[in-house]
């Protein structure tokens, strides 16, 4: 299953948009996401060796547990 590089996975709470990289992630490991619409980061779910965002695509939403050089926790929530 690919894995989000530990580079990119640290970047991506820096970058203004994050939606993209972390909807490449969901389609990567098999879920659907058409036409992201947005990403945030759950401060109270992240940690310093991970972070959880809630990403809304057109299809579904999903709970996003990104951790360096892991597959991602992925769960839909709608």
């Amino acid at each position: 299953m690919p894995v989000l590089p530990l580079a990119a996975a640290t970047l991506v709470g820096d970058q203004e948009n994050p939606k993209d990289l972390i909807a490449a992630q969901v389609r990567e490991q098999g879920h659907t996401c058409e036409a992201p619409k947005s990403a945030e980061r759950d401060e109270s779910q992240s940690g310093p060796d991970s972070e959880v965002w809630t990403l809304e695509c057109e299809n579904a939403s999903y709970r996003v547990r990104l951790v360096p050089d892991m597959a991602a926790d992925i769960e839909q929530i709608n």
